[in-house]
């Protein structure tokens, strides 16, 4: 029986719960964030850098009426040993502006969504360019606020070192303020463009920032219309305190790492809790976490298809990946036997020991873990249509999430199973449209449109 006519039967609360609906958004840089996708039979090796191929998987995600396609997006090449890094096919990947205008105009409904880094960007740019998006596409922006993790990215922007955690986010606090401010500088009908009179716009219609605080100074106004959504969706990513707040405080859609159901609810209750100690509708903010979804037509099928696909991590890359976890240097263990006693060390001690159980439990070799966490090692639904929309469904109702944000294992198969199979069982359990409710993100996603704070009271 499906979870939302279990609910009903058990409760009495099915009607309230199966007016839910999951929010999917798509993690698309990398095209798949698995390190072998580029190598599984019949993938797009190059998908990552073609124009055409990602026209046509985000042409199919619209067709599937996804909410979002979302670019994260990363300032450095990923830190990593060079006999790691050479397997990898992130290395080099679109800037996200200018691909994401370019799909504004093959597509209509789906969001588009950016990562913006607040500590390496300026306010007045990141302002710009998601107006600019958002008026480009008719409402469909959204900006993910990330204050970038990656050390070697302070290299890049004349700085020795990168900025201390605490303070990042403090900085992201103030940028997000002086974003907004400068998104609401002109009244949404400031632009008269009265051909009789020569107005082309209300000057009291416009308004000066003057931001003067401790990390920023900006002037303003933003030389651009407000954007159509008001504002271009918040999206944030990170589960750290720092994290949890700004989300709480700022956040209309949080990405987050995926772990078990029971993690799941635990973060959801905390940011949605926070939320309404400062007064926030929590229901004005959608969690989706990351989920790796492999569609089989049977579930051994689908395990079939992840095997293959982590047997395509090269062990170069696999045992990076594993060291880093493990916080010791695995490059040196037998590849084919059982993993060896690991000592503690100051890397996190949560991480190491998932690895231990992991490979206890299931008794895989140090080849066999290595590859599974060189390719992906968090939330996976592994299964048939059926078994994965019980999961999503289960999570769903269960509150652990209100949707997710799916990585597809390899492209464009991986992709197309999801929409051709998962879809269509997720729309006939009532959870998921079948059309769009309206133009812009913010209206599919079922978020209000920000008032101008400085011409809405």
């Amino acid at each position: 029986m499906p979870m939302s006519s279990l609910n009903d039967t058990q409760n009495g609360h099915g009607a309230a719960m199966a007016q839910r609906q999951l929010k999917l958004g798509a993690f698309m840089r990398p095209i798949s964030i698995h390190t072998g996708a580029w190598r599984y039979p019949g993938a797009w090796p190059d998908a990552n850098f073609n124009f055409g191929h990602i026209k046509t998987l985000i042409q199919k995600l619209e067709a599937g009426k996804f909410d979002a396609f979302f670019m994260a997006d990363h300032l450095a090449v990923l830190n990593m040993p060079v006999n790691a890094l050479k397997r990898s096919h992130t290395v080099t990947s679109f800037e996200p502006f200018t691909l994401l205008s370019a799909l504004s105009a093959v597509t209509e409904r789906i969001g588009l969504i950016a990562t913006g880094s607040t500590t390496f960007d300026e306010p007045y740019h990141v302002a710009r360019r998601f107006a600019s998006l958002d008026h480009l596409s008719g409402g469909r922006a959204g900006w993910n606020i990330v204050t970038t993790s990656n050390p070697d990215a302070a290299l890049n922007f004349g700085l020795d070192d990168h900025m201390e955690h605490a303070e990042r986010y403090k900085r992201a606090r103030e940028f997000y303020d002086v974003v907004t401010g400068l998104w609401d500088s002109f009244a949404d009908d400031a632009f008269v463009r009265d051909v009789e009179s020569g107005l082309f716009f209300d000057p009291a219609k416009m308004h000066t920032l003057d931001h003067n605080g401790k990390y920023l100074k900006v002037r303003g106004p933003l030389n651009i219309a407000r954007p159509v959504q008001g504002w271009p969706v918040i999206v944030q990513a990170g589960a750290s305190d720092d994290g949890k707040q700004l989300a709480a405080e700022t956040a209309e859609a949080v990405f987050t790492g995926g772990g078990s159901l029971a993690d799941g609810q635990k973060l959801y209750a905390d940011i949605k809790g926070r939320m309404e100690k400062i007064g926030r509708d929590p229901e004005h903010l959608k969690i989706l976490p990351g989920a790796f979804v492999v569609v089989g037509d049977s579930v051994d099928e689908a395990k079939e298809k992840r095997a293959l696909l982590d047997s395509r991590v090269h062990y170069d890359s696999a045992i990076a990946s594993l060291s880093v976890i493990l916080g010791t240097d695995a490059s040196g263990f037998d590849p084919d036997g059982p993993l060896p006693e690991i000592p503690e060390t100051n890397a996190s001690k949560s991480g190491r020991q998932r690895m231990v159980d992991l490979a206890k439990r299931e008794k895989l070799t140090v080849r066999q873990l290595a590859q599974r966490v060189g390719g992906y090692g968090g939330l996976s639904f592994v299964g048939t249509a059926k078994t994965i929309a019980d999961q999503m469904e289960e999570w769903l109702v269960g509150r652990g999430s209100d949707g997710f944000n799916i990585m597809f294992p390899f492209l464009p198969a991986g992709l197309d199973d999801f929409v051709d199979k998962v879809v269509p069982e997720l729309q006939k359990r009532g959870i998921f449209r079948k059309e769009y409710e309206g133009a812009t993100l913010r209206e599919n996603l079922g978020l209000p449109r920000p008032k101008n704070r400085f011409f809405e009271g």
